[in-house]
């Protein structure tokens, strides 16, 4: 090889050296996002699976972070599922709110599994101090319905606040805060407003037939005996035998209930056949008890379906208000 061969050669092999260390710093750069997307460094937003607990948590995010509902309007928690591409999402995300206690059935799984990935999740109904189901097939469980109780979902939009300056980076602390503050004030007022609706009821006449069983937690905090509910369950998968019918209609007759309560997004059929079952002038009364509706159906947050549900009753057990 000449000695001008040789000056050329080496010349070649100097100037590959920036293309063989810039494809060094390619492969690096690869490999940290690999390894990022692996510890969750490209995890963002909030996933919520419920449409009750996503109102409860935009009101204290407000615009500070994105919030993702995966319950649309009027979907029954119990049954509805989610997409491949949902479930992703839930893994990239910066934190899921959940409600737990068996509530969400479809979801549960997901859930979990994001919960493996390393994501963080709030159970919000475990931070409401629960309680249990007293009769039926599922006595002794936990009840996940705590919304029914305007103090427990205090606690709950304090949990979530808490959660969500801890596990979201970057979220604006003090506007949270100041989020948070004001809707406790409003749940504080919606409080007491359901307190003197309630007082209103004759205590004689606080008795709650249901269609399915829901407002175990309204019950303790107000002064309610639950009679009953048409399927025997804490769950809408659930469905009632002849029996079960029976025993609920001559639970009726005996208390002298003449309102039965059906949730407004489910078929009320069995209410109305428990009501002619019952050989009582009976009425259905329709409620939001699982899920809020779009704007413009009754209850569209959650401040307008506990008042539309706490006139609703009233109205049902004592007659309208003068």
């Amino acid at each position: 090889m000449s000695n001008e061969a040789r000056v050329v050669h080496r010349t070649r092999g100097f100037r590959g050296a920036p293309r063989v260390a810039g494809l060094a710093l390619v492969v690096i750069a690869l490999l940290a996002s690999i390894t990022a997307c692996g510890t969750g460094g490209d995890r963002g937003g909030i996933m919520v699976t419920t449409n009750i607990l996503g109102d409860l948590t935009k009101a204290v995010v407000g615009d500070t972070a994105e919030v993702t509902v995966l319950m649309q309007a009027g979907t029954d928690p119990h049954s509805f599922g989610i997409s491949a591409r949902q479930a992703a999402d839930i893994e990239r995300s910066a934190l899921v709110v959940h409600n737990g206690l068996g509530l969400e059935e479809g979801v549960a799984r997901h859930v979990q599994a994001a919960a493996s990935a390393g994501v963080p999740t709030l159970a919000v109904a475990e931070r409401t101090d629960p309680i249990t189901y007293t009769s039926d097939e599922s006595a002794g469980q936990p009840d996940p319905h705590f919304w029914t109780d305007p103090a427990r979902v205090r606690k709950a939009v304090e949990a979530i606040s808490a959660e969500v300056i801890e596990r979201v980076e970057g979220i604006d602390a003090e506007t949270v805060r100041a989020n948070t503050a004001r809707y406790v004030g409003e749940l504080d007022q919606l409080d007491r407003w359901m307190t003197d609706r309630f007082a209103a009821i004759p205590p004689e006449r606080r008795q709650l037939v249901t269609d399915h069983h829901v407002f175990g937690y309204l019950a303790q905090r107000f002064g309610f005996t639950v009679i009953g509910a048409v399927i025997p369950s804490g769950t809408t998968l659930a469905s009632p035998s002849a029996s079960d019918l029976d025993d609920l209609a001559t639970a009726i007759r005996t208390a002298g209930v003449h309102t039965i309560f059906a949730d407004s997004a489910a078929p009320d059929r069995l209410s109305r056949v428990l009501a002619e079952h019952a050989g009582l002038q009976v009425q259905v009364a329709a409620l939001h008890t699982e899920s809020l509706t779009e704007p413009g159906g009754g209850a569209a947050t959650y401040l307008e379906m506990a008042r539309a549900n706490t006139e609703a009753i009233a109205r049902g057990l004592s007659g309208p208000t003068t």
